[in-house]
């Protein structure tokens, strides 16, 4: 089973799909990294420095910007990201081009035929 999960090319993190102990050398997509701390399942992995004030991007769409650097293999969550997603007090940014939905959008229901 994989450790990691990555969707698109576009992403920084990846999502840990177990618990991921120091020192560990987890690989997706053809990049490989250590561990630098315990990252718990369904948390983010860097897999490569992430500048301060850069975009993460997971699921091939941005999810916030960095708030400090983070190094390859550190855990990313909340203590390093300004999410961008649900806050309410951010204004909204457009739409990036590139960015691919995790999900598909809603597809309106018909009522059936009488």
């Amino acid at each position: 089973m994989r450790a990691v999960l990555v969707i698109s090319d576009r992403d920084n993190v990846a999502t840990a799909l177990e618990a991921l102990e120091t020192g560990r050398t987890v690989t997706a997509n053809g990049v490989s990294v250590v561990v630098l701390e315990p990252v718990a399942a369904g948390h983010k992995i860097a897999l490569r420095t992430i500048a301060i004030g850069e975009g993460v991007f997971k699921y091939g769409s941005p999810i916030g910007t960095a708030t400090q650097e983070i190094p390859a293999g550190a855990h990313v969550h909340t203590h390093n990201v300004a999410s961008s997603r649900g806050r309410g007090d951010l204004p909204v940014r457009p739409a990036d081009p590139q960015a691919r939905p995790a999900e598909p959008p809603d597809v309106p229901q018909t009522a059936p035929a009488h």
